[in-house]
Order: C-alpha cells, then sequence, then structure tokens
C-alpha cells in the first residue's frame, strides 16, 4: 500500500469493465477512496460493493454518460459532503465505432467516438480541475491510445479522437503551469477488453480476430502503469507513457504466431 494513495479520492470514469474497472481494483488496493462512474449502473454498483468488501475502501458509484454537459457538472455538484474534493482524476471513459474508410464512415459513429473520447473527456475535467487549482494539489490521468501517436488505415476519427487527448493532456499541463496539479497520459496498445466487442457492434469473431495468435496488454497491465504515474513524489510528474504488448511495435505491425 503506498502512502501516496492512501485515503484519496479518485474518480474514474468508464469504470464499469476494462481498463477501468481494473484500476478501479489496482486504487483500492492501494487504500484509495473510489468515486466510480459508468453507464451500466448495476456493474458499477456491484464492484463498488466487491471492492469496498474486499479492501475496507470508501466507495461511491454513480451512473453517468459523459457526453451529456449537463448530466456531468449535475453529478459533480451532486456529491456527497466525502467527495467534496477529488485528488485523482482518470479520464478513462472512451471507445472506437468502426473500422472504416472516411468516404464509407457513419455519422453516428464519428459523433459517438467525438463525444466520448473528447468532448466527455472536456466536461467531466472541466468540473473537476477548478477544486484541484483552488487547493493547489491533484493529479488528471487520461487514458490515451498508441492512436493518438500513429495512424492506421481505416482508424480516421478514432485516430484523431485520440490524437485531440494528446494535445488536450500537453495543453492541460501548460494551462496548469505554477501549480502542484499534474497531468499524465498513459497511451496503450493492444489491451483486450470489451474495446473490440464494442468496435464491431458485437461481432464477437471480428473482434478476436484484433488478439488472434498474440499476447496483447490485459487492463491489470495498464493499470499498474497508471498506478506508478500516480505515486510519483509530487515534484515528479509522468507526462507521458506508452506501453506496448511484446508482440507490437506500431499500430499495424504486430507479430502473430502460425
Amino acid at each position: 500500500m503506498s502512502e501516496h494513495l492512501k485515503d484519496k479520492n479518485v474518480f474514474i470514469t468508464g469504470a464499469s469493465s476494462g481498463i477501468g474497472k481494473a484500476c478501479a481494483t489496482a486504487f483500492a488496493r492501494e487504500g484509495s477512496n473510489l468515486l466510480l462512474a459508468a453507464r451500466r449502473k448495476e456493474r458499477i454498483d456491484m464492484l463498488a460493493r466487491d471492492l469496498e468488501k474486499t479492501y475496507g475502501v470508501m466507495t461511491h458509484s454513480i451512473q453517468l454518460d459523459v457526453r451529456n454537459n449537463d448530466e456531468v457538472t449535475g453529478a459533480i455538484s451532486a456529491l456527497p459532503p466525502a467527495w467534496d474534493h477529488i485528488d485523482i482524476l482518470l479520464n478513462n471513459a472512451g471507445l472506437s465505432r468502426g473500422l472504416t474508410k472516411l468516404q464509407d464512415g457513419e455519422i453516428r459513429d464519428w459523433e459517438e467516438m467525438i463525444d466520448t473520447n473528447v468532448k466527455g473527456l472536456l466536461y467531466v475535467t472541466r468540473a473537476v480541475l477548478p477544486g484541484m487549482v483552488k487547493r493547489n494539489i491533484g493529479h488528471v490521468i487520461n487514458m490515451g491510445s498508441i492512436a493518438g501517436h500513429e495512424l492506421y488505415p481505416n482508424g480516421n476519427v478514432y485516430c484523431a479522437s485520440k490524437y485531440a487527448v494528446a494535445a488536450i493532456s500537453q495543453g492541460l499541463r501548460m494551462d496548469l503551469l505554477g501549480t502542484n496539479v499534474r497531468v499524465s497520459s498513459v497511451d496503450p496498445g493492444l489491451v483486450e477488453t470489451e474495446f473490440s466487442q464494442v468496435r464491431f457492434r458485437g461481432d464477437d469473431r471480428r473482434a478476436a480476430q484484433t488478439y488472434a495468435n498474440m499476447r496483447p496488454l490485459k487492463g491489470e497491465d495498464v493499470a499498474e502503469v497508471v498506478i506508478f504515474c500516480a505515486t510519483r513524489p509530487p515534484h515528479v510528474d509522468i507526462a507521458q507513457v506508452i506501453v506496448m504488448p511484446t508482440d507490437q511495435a506500431s499500430v499495424n505491425q504486430v507479430h502473430r504466431s502460425a
């Protein structure tokens, strides 16, 4: 258990599965209190109960669609007194939809990715950050992607949304210069979660091909990196980390065994 994280209030979006769920478990193991948000209320309620029982930490779960700014600001302003300050914000909510050439793209897919990955991150950060600035302490950790560093065929809008996360993270560090609020971006390669099922709208066969014959990262691998960023001394800010499976060299170079 880290002295840096014990009894800290950690707000995680997209906490119901995958990387978000793994990060929630990792922070609970470190003694952090958890504010868990996701659209699937039953899942986060169950996760909150399990973590509270297993690790003895305080938890609070909220059903939240980060795409809705009124919902975000309302949820933050209505938090119980125990959550009147947030020490660490993990902007994890994000998704991809489709894998098509721009000329064949679905407008609804573009809007969902931009509204979640970019605008949702901005809405939540805007609601939480003033408190951090006022207290002159805090840490914003954004979940980026290798797709925010390299483009791949048919990934046009998703990659653009993750490039935006990288730009927002860098811009935040500039805006916060002179305060004690830190900003980190954790940018994974292939991670086996529900990501591909969401991208291909429940097509399990196509989703499985993404990770076929290679060993991808697990959510827990990414969570370890997030915890590393969060446990550095106050004068150290891990600005950006790219974490890849050993079987992946770039967005479209993956070693697959026969």
